[in-house]
């Protein structure tokens, strides 16, 4: 029997002044969630109740998919990141800490190292291959902008499954089956979403898809058209539209533009557009422990570079902007006022693909306050390597010939093809059919389990409060006697819970002794599907049930309120998948 006044729900009447994000608000408000420090959580009953039936729904789609549950510790010894060279790659985001006995340990962010050492000692024959296994949770990364409560925070609740094969049709056949799976549950949990090619990032490897959900407040930029393409910002490419310039080449001068340390000022002070400017950024990359290399990376004025693109050309751990005292150091002077012309052999220098069509460019002299005009490539400055190093804009023409769209997404589930990496690293091998030894080829499945509470709230609840799906809402049915203190309403409140929960439906009862509008409030806060108010018409045996979602409001005798409320919940779940 859930009675209301026996639960913690500890709703407001305001949230916070810092919230931002309307998920946070909302799910602050209607007494989910409370913060104990910055970017850590607690969850409270009605949040709990939700994760609960999140990670049900995951199980039984990842036993359909062939995958087993195990559990791994948070602890880990830091012998196996550093074996893997993710102990100082990964960066400020890794906690790490020591026993009593000096023993270095981190606490996980992610467990590819643990699972392949696992397999390792654990599979020595392909017979046992491809095999999936996966675990359910907490994971603690640094995060040094904690934000929008539980969408990025220090600790997390998460799905991560490792997939092993032999070959690389074991490791395709592992990848569908999750890439199947994670649409599976998505599309249970209620989520608009979209699969997008993206980058792998720190855990490595290729062949990786995103499963996003466009929200106002997602981090991530999503890249999309209409005739079907779906691409993080990172990843996304579109057609090489460059027109080469005819130009003839004009004399190399050099001109004072004092006070022009951006783009558009340097443009304002040259008399030119910006799309003639030659913007230079140096950057650091590390491509050893030790081995840092200075990169100058040249585009148009008016494009971004993406350092992802850079990096994943360069094969390094990690890309910096230099800093002041590095640009000095390489390039005589200050960001601003950098550019290719006389730079030395110790400098690596990329080009944008755009850059390649351009004659006569302004670029900063590696002077303070002073700009080159009419550079040209080869006869000022070379290029080492030419490349797409710049973000897609929006309506320039994607692979698949149709105008680029941007919107806002949450990353909710990631899947990478791992390839070696691991494996080879702490030496995970099996024997082939062939009597061979050889490496694990592996394959890594994400998905946020605790952020997928947000995503859901981000992209359902209104000026109210939340809206749940049925199929991981805390209850199903919240019934509210307008008056506790009348008897023979919260008589047929209880006698409405047993008939519900008889029927299989879960029942919050609103038993306080509050006054209506305060119920009724803290009801659309907390929303649950189908609310049942018990008020003027309960010796009639009618009440009025209404649908959190469109606020529709009927009346119903309570010898039909079983049925009536069967029907609404399916005609709500087919109206979901209708709406993807």
């Amino acid at each position: 029997m859930m009675k209301q006044s026996k639960i913690l729900i500890p709703t407001k009447k305001e949230a916070p002044s810092d919230v931002e994000a309307l998920s946070h608000k909302m799910m602050v408000r209607a007494g989910y969630i409370y913060q104990i420090s910055s970017g850590v959580w607690s969850y409270l009953p009605l949040a709990y109740r939700v994760i609960r039936k999140v990670e049900q729904i995951i199980r039984e789609e990842m036993d359909k998919a062939g995958a087993y549950e195990m559990m791994m510790p948070a602890l880990l010894p830091s012998e196996l990141w550093k074996q893997s060279g993710r102990y100082e790659a990964y960066g400020d985001n890794l906690y790490k800490l020591s026993d009593r006995n000096d023993r270095e340990f981190v606490l996980g962010p992610t467990h590819e190292e643990s699972f392949t050492e696992v397999l390792r000692d654990s599979i020595k024959s392909y017979k046992k291959l491809p095999l999936v296994v996966y675990q359910l949770q907490d994971k603690f990364r640094d995060e040094d902008r904690p934000r929008y409560g539980i969408l990025r925070g220090k600790e997390f609740e998460m799905l991560d499954g490792y997939s092993f094969a032999a070959d690389e049709a074991g490791l395709d056949e592992a990848y569908q089956q999750q890439a199947q799976a994670y649409r599976n549950i998505f599309d249970r949990v209620g989520l608009k979403y979209k699969i997008i090619l993206a980058d792998s990032g720190t855990i490595g490897g290729d062949n990786s898809q995103e499963f996003s959900a466009p929200a106002k407040v997602g981090e991530d930029v999503i890249v999309y058209t209409d005739g079907g393409y779906a691409a993080n910002l990172e990843k996304a490419t579109s057609k090489f539209s460059g027109v080469q310039q005819t130009a003839e080449p004009a004399e190399l001068k050099k001109q004072a533009t004092p006070g022009a340390h951006t783009v558009d000022e340097a443009a304002e002070s040259l008399g030119i557009d910006a799309s003639q400017i030659l913007k230079s950024m140096l950057f650091m990359a590390k491509m050893g422990e030790d081995d840092y290399q200075p990169v100058l990376v040249l585009m148009r004025g008016n494009d971004e570079v993406n350092e992802t693109k850079v990096t994943n050309e360069l094969g390094c751990e990690d890309l910096e902007i230099a800093s002041e005292a590095d640009a000095a150091k390489y390039l005589g002077a200050h960001p601003g006022s950098l550019g290719p012309v006389g730079v030395g052999e110790d400098v690596k220098i990329l080009a944008d693909n755009y850059v390649k069509v351009l004659v006569n460019m302004a670029c900063g002299a590696n002077d303070d306050g002073y700009h080159f005009v009419n550079a040209n490539i080869d006869r000022d400055f070379r290029v080492d390597q030419f490349g797409d190093f710049r973000n897609v804009q929006e309506g320039e023409i994607a692979p698949d010939g149709h105008p680029i769209k941007f919107t806002n997404g949450i990353e909710i589930g990631h899947i990478f093809k791992l390839g070696t990496g691991y494996s080879e690293k702490l030496g995970a091998k099996v024997l082939d059919k062939n009597g061979r030894l050889v490496d694990m080829i592996m394959g890594c499945y994400g998905i946020g389990v605790t952020r997928m509470l947000s995503a859901v709230a981000e992209q359902n609840a209104d000026e109210n409060g939340l809206v749940w799906p049925d199929s991981i809402a805390p209850f199903d049915v919240h019934v509210i006697p307008v008056n506790a203190k009348k008897e023979e309403q919260m008589k047929m409140a209880n006698d409405i819970e047993d008939q519900l929960t008889k029927a299989g439906y879960e029942v919050l009862v609103d038993d306080r002794k509050e006054r209506a509008g305060v119920k009724f409030a803290d009801s659309d806060l907390i929303g649950i599907p189908l609310r049942v108010t018990i008020g003027k018409k309960a010796a009639d045996g009618i009440v009025e049930v209404k649908i959190r979602k469109t606020g529709e409001t009927i009346e119903v005798k309570q010898a039909e309120l079983v049925n009536t409320v069967g029907i609404l919940l399916k005609q709500l779940a087919d109206q979901s998948v209708d709406d993807k």
